[in-house]
């Protein structure tokens, strides 16, 4: 690119004073959602946070699971966490909602707006993504992913590459009914094992089991030797998040 051509991209151009004072003005936008999010959520631990399709509907064997499986949790002293829409969110929050521990919606506002479901002790509303990923890892002990699609995908890769890097501490990720997992999981090890792009000892990081009591038990059996509360070293972790 030439030196006329150059000075004639619009990134060379003076500021759009307000253009810049709206993105400004997103910044504490951002600021507010994540201090309500530490405030309403900080006393909400040991607690898991489960995702899964928002399309899956009420009479699908897979609502049935996510029903029973948040209903193991809260039972067991764990506040679930969902995306606070409809399908398997739905199922957590409900499963949750009828336990003994507190059921939380972390809801995204949508141009096709997501509906809120009615099963949140806790219910939280975001604009931006990233700000509800924090809000999904900070204070999970663990990751209970059920059947979805590339919604639920994202949130299964974001928590396997803080993991991976050592961005926060090593936890649960559990996918649910092995069938639909089966295909992505022979990927993982066909195709990015074999090619480099993971190492073997990443596919550590999951779990893949099938009914309720095996989600609970893995999740105490993780933390058996260690207890729910972050060491140290972790705690440096969830600050940097």
């Amino acid at each position: 690119m030439d030196d006329k051509h150059r000075a004639n991209h619009p990134s060379m151009m003076p500021l759009n004073d307000t253009m810049l004072s709206r993105e400004s003005w997103k910044i504490f936008q951002i600021m507010a959602e994540f201090v309500e999010g530490f405030e309403r959520l900080a006393q909400i631990k040991p607690s898991v946070s489960i995702f899964g399709s928002a399309r899956t509907p009420p009479d699908h064997p897979y609502y049935k699971l996510t029903e029973d499986i948040a209903r193991a949790l809260s039972d067991a002293g764990f506040s679930v966490v969902s995306g606070g829409g409809p399908g398997l969110m739905e199922a957590a929050n409900k499963g949750c909602f009828a336990g003994k521990s507190p059921s939380i919606g972390l809801n995204i506002v949508l141009p096709m707006e997501q509906s809120t479901n009615q099963y949140q002790d806790i219910s939280l509303h975001f604009r931006h993504f990233f700000s509800r990923k924090v809000m999904f890892v900070k204070y999970a002990s663990a990751y209970v992913v059920l059947p979805g699609g590339f919604g639920t995908l994202d949130e299964l890769a974001e928590i396997l590459t803080l993991v991976q890097t050592g961005k926060t501490r090593r936890i649960p990720i559990i996918l649910v009914h092995k069938p639909f997992w089966e295909g992505l999981i022979n990927w993982f090890k066909t195709t990015l094992v074999t090619e480099g792009t993971i190492d073997e000892s990443d596919l550590n990081l999951i779990q893949v089991l099938d009914k309720p009591e095996e989600v609970v038990d893995a999740i105490f059996n993780h933390y058996e030797s260690r207890g729910f509360e972050p060491s140290a070293e972790e705690q440096e972790m969830l600050l940097d998040l």
